[in-house]
C-alpha cells in the first residue's frame, strides 16, 4: 500500500497505543514476576480499554473524514462504512 492515509487524530491514536504497549509490557513483567492474578487482570483490563478507545477514535475519525469528503462532492463508499463500522 503506497497511499499514505492520515487523519488529524492519528498522533493521538499513536500516543494511546504506545501507552497501551508500555502497559502490556508491564503486564508481561508482572506475570514473569509471579504477581497476583487479580493485579494482572486489572492491568490487562486497562490495556484492553486503552486499545478499544484508540480503535474507537480511529474509526470515528475515519467516518467523520469520509462524511466531510462526501459533503464536498466526493463519493463516500458505503461498503467501506459498513466494513469499518463492524469493528466498533
Amino acid at each position: 500500500m503506497t497511499d499514505k492515509h492520515t487523519h488529524a487524530t492519528h498522533p493521538k491514536v499513536i500516543s494511546r497505543l504506545k501507552r497501551a504497549n508500555g502497559h502490556l509490557r508491564s503486564v508481561i513483567d508482572m506475570i514473569e514476576q509471579g504477581k497476583p492474578c487479580l493485579e494482572i487482570a486489572q492491568q490487562l483490563h486497562a490495556v484492553e480499554k486503552a486499545v478499544i478507545n484508540a480503535k474507537r477514535v480511529l474509526i470515528h475519525d475515519h467516518i467523520d473524514h469520509c462524511l466531510d469528503d462526501d459533503a464536498e462532492g466526493h463519493s463516500a463508499d458505503m461498503a467501506e462504512f459498513r466494513e469499518i463500522a463492524r469493528y466498533l
